[in-house]
């Protein structure tokens, strides 16, 4: 019995040090963690893993958010539809990401009206206003974004 125990335990180590290596190389959600080891290991022994990954917050939506969102803001220019989109694609939960966005509602208002502006001073060249307006709605950006945008201008 205790051998049995022991090469359990030893399984738990091997396979947590492989999904903790999987976390570590690239900021990853719980989804995505569940998604790329629900083959190789039984629902129990994934969920155990999991929760201490969790417990020792090497696995945390709520901070994978909050970073994701803070590097779309330096890199991107994107509408608060399009940051929701990308962070449900990853398996975040909807309610976890409109808490973070009506925590942040100020900052992340702005940053819509942002990307906004830099969308529109890239296209203006090319491009009636008119035609903008219509390509950020399609893109998600609200109408109140793109009409302060575009008063930014002036």
């Amino acid at each position: 019995m205790y051998s049995n125990d022991y090469e359990k335990l030893k399984e738990f180590d091997k396979m947590k040090s492989k999904v903790l290596k999987y976390a570590l190389y690239k900021k990853r959600t719980e989804q995505e963690i569940r998604q790329k080891f629900a083959k190789d290991l039984e629902e129990n022994m994934l969920n155990d893993i999991i929760e201490v990954l969790k417990q020792n917050a090497y696995i945390d939506d709520n901070n994978y958010i909050k970073r994701t969102v803070d590097e779309y803001m330096k890199l991107k220019n994107l509408s608060l539809k399009e940051v929701r989109y990308k962070l449900i694609a990853k398996g975040i939960k909807s309610s976890m990401i409109e808490d973070f966005i009506s925590d942040n509602y100020d900052e992340m208002n702005e940053y819509e009206i942002q990307s906004a502006y830099n969308i529109i001073c890239k296209k203006r060249p090319t491009m009636e206003d008119e035609d903008i307006k219509i390509y950020l709605m399609k893109k998600g950006y609200s109408s109140d974004s793109i009409k302060n945008a575009l008063l930014s201008l002036e």
